[in-house]
């Protein structure tokens, strides 16, 4: 297998073990002797695997100030996708797709650096045979597959696998979260009381060359979700 097959293999297994939370935020991954002799590859392979997770903000390699949203304790990561991050908790969660529509948002254009014909999914998680607990809307560039979800749906279903299609790649991503209770329509999506307290985050995310990506408000149920921080001194390895 030529190395860069096994460069790219050994960065999408620890990838996904960061993504299913098997690897938590913060936490130290192995050296790269024990991940050369568990994948069967050089320590140059690993190393290199390495740095194309810390250059897709996988892992950090400095110290530093950072924050991860976790449901039921597992790290949720936005560049691969709630789900199926959500999946290695060992919760069964559902997403319903409420609305797929082509939309004008110069204001949020003008923010974002976007063009401002754009497109809106609104999405609910809901535990299987349990309540709602999240409710997120999302607004995406009118570009590609997600320009052509409006009539064909979601890849797979997902937002995240369709991001992909259209060949963004979302590799920085500022964040702000808040709490504040649920007006009237929130509520009814989400089942609940109006003015239930939920966590709200709003997530700008964009490509390494700073294209915009997605911007997405999220309320979140406070009793599965919470707001992880990490400070970080030390220099190493550690998940995202």
């Amino acid at each position: 297998m030529p190395v860069s097959s096994k460069r790219r293999l050994v960065a999408e297994a620890l990838r996904d073990a960061i993504a299913t939370g098997r690897y938590v935020s913060g936490e130290r991954l192995p050296g790269e002797h024990e991940l050369a002799e568990r994948f069967a590859v050089s320590r140059g392979t690993v190393r290199a695997a390495l740095a194309d997770l810390a250059d897709d903000e996988y892992i950090a390699t400095h110290g530093g100030i950072g924050s991860v949203v976790t449901f039921d304790g597992a790290a949720l990561d936005p560049r691969a996708g709630w789900a199926r991050s959500i999946a290695g908790s060992g919760a069964e969660v559902v997403a319903r797709t409420l609305r797929i529509e082509r939309v004008t948002d110069a204001e949020l254009a003008g923010v974002v650096g976007a063009d401002p014909e754009l497109v809106a999914v609104d999405r609910v998680r809901s535990v299987v045979d349990g309540p709602h607990v999240s409710y997120e809307r999302s607004i995406v560039p009118r570009i590609g597959r997600l320009d052509r979800a409006v009539e064909d749906g979601l890849v797979d279903g997902s937002l995240s696998a369709t991001i992909e299609a259209a060949g963004l790649v979302p590799v920085r991503a500022e964040q702000w979260i808040d709490v504040r209770p649920l007006d009237d329509a929130e509520a009814a999506v989400l089942d609940r009381t109006p003015g239930t307290p939920f966590l709200h985050s709003r997530r700008v995310s964009r490509t390494a060359s700073g294209a915009f990506v997605e911007a997405v408000d999220s309320l979140l149920d406070p009793e599965r979700f919470r707001i992880h921080m990490r400070f970080q001194s030390t220099t190493g390895q550690d998940a995202r």
